[in-house]
């Protein structure tokens, strides 16, 4: 099917990259039930050294161990992302000091400069560009039951390129928050998902 949405995780050889295994058919469901987008059901698993990387229209990177690319993953990563990609990357841990968030942060700054991972205000674009979120990110169960660093994030973080986020960045942990059975989403009074139908939209008009 010509123009096919679909949904790439990175595989990258540091760390564990294969978490939240429910959260993307989830997320495609979401797409199919609220968007008139054409969507593939199926993940694709994408090595982050493949140039495969440059046919996707949406890629997903997470962990909770240590991130540390290898130089061909370096280099794909910032070509993607410097020339129109999107990657959000999402913190498993859930803390601001874990392995991950720690790894992952200073491999952006190692490719796109000190600072230039920053804080994105919650009347950004992304928080209303379908479903409205009026107080920036929605919170998770993570957060709220005290995961991680008992902290929540009432933040995300962003590379811009050219206006545009590039890398949308996540210690909330929503790949957990959203990594059930989409079946289940009937006994939710409201949907979770809603923000990640944000995300892929923002990806693909922004």
């Amino acid at each position: 099917m010509d123009n096919e949405f679909f949904f790439t995780r990175l595989q990258y050889e540091s760390g564990d990259w294969e978490v939240d295994q429910r959260m993307p058919s989830n997320l495609l469901n979401s797409l199919v039930e609220y968007t008139t987008l054409k969507v593939d059901t199926q993940e694709k698993i994408i090595t982050l050294a493949s140039d495969d990387i440059f046919k996707s229209p949406f890629c997903y990177i997470s962990g909770h161990k240590l991130v540390q690319f290898t130089k061909k993953e370096r280099e794909n990563f910032e070509k993607y992302v410097r020339n129109g990609g999107f990657v959000f990357a999402d913190d498993c841990n859930h803390d601001i000091d874990g392995l991950f968030a720690k790894s992952f942060e200073r491999q952006m700054e190692e490719i796109f400069g000190s600072g230039a991972l920053k804080k994105i205000p919650n009347d950004h674009e992304i928080y209303t560009i379908f479903f409205e979120f009026d107080d920036g990110p929605p919170t998770t169960s993570q957060e709220l039951n005290g995961w991680g660093d008992d902290l929540v994030h009432d933040y995300l973080k962003a590379i811009v390129i050219d206006g545009r986020i590039g890398v949308l960045y996540s210690n909330k942990d929503y790949g957990c928050e959203w990594d059930y059975d989409f079946r289940n989403k009937r006994w939710y009074k409201i949907d979770n998902t809603r923000f990640a139908v944000n995300i892929v939209l923002y990806a693909l008009t922004s």
